[in-house]
């Protein structure tokens, strides 16, 4: 843990606030342009366990598109509507990042187009065939049938959802 420093002149003490209401680190008073431009990346990880003092440090600005796209102009952003996937963590609201260029594998949850619907799921490959499943008691799986229209629009890689 690295001590926490202490300033005695008050310019170190007016910069340090400016900082601190100014940049993105503020959660009393977020910086929202610089917010919308580039995120900034801690030097070191935040422990989830008893609290400790951060450091007063930004080490790089970080990019969430670098982080979160992977093919530019295959990806995509869908808002969820509804519950069948909230075993797996995703939530009603929760916006999905949707690659299309990325192969469905099995196990992998897709943005499928049955039968003219849009709907989120995890693809299952099987010996019977495809399976759509949901990660919800409540839903049965969805065994695609040869009459049906199926299509696999794009593959989720990331979700993201208010705490």
């Amino acid at each position: 843990m690295i001590p926490m420093q202490t300033a005695n002149h008050p310019k170190q003490v007016e910069r340090r606030v400016q900082r601190a209401t100014h940049g993105l680190l503020s959660l009393t008073h977020p910086n929202k342009e610089l917010f919308h431009r580039q995120r900034a990346l801690l030097r070191s990880a935040i422990p989830a366990g008893f609290p400790s003092p951060a450091d007063d440090y930004v080490e790089q600005r970080i990019s969430l598109d670098k982080h979160l796209i992977q093919h530019r102009e295959s990806t995509f952003f869908m808002r969820v509507a509804g519950d069948s996937m909230r075993g797996i963590g995703i939530f009603d609201g929760d916006l999905l990042v949707v690659d299309r260029a990325l192969p469905a594998t099995h196990g992998c949850v897709i943005i499928a187009v049955l039968d003219g619907e849009f709907t989120v799921k995890q693809l299952l490959h099987t010996p019977n065939g495809q399976i759509l499943r949901a990660a919800h008691p409540d839903y049965s799986d969805q065994h695609i049938k040869p009459e049906q229209e199926f299509s696999i629009w794009g593959v989720v890689n990331w979700n993201i959802h208010k705490i």
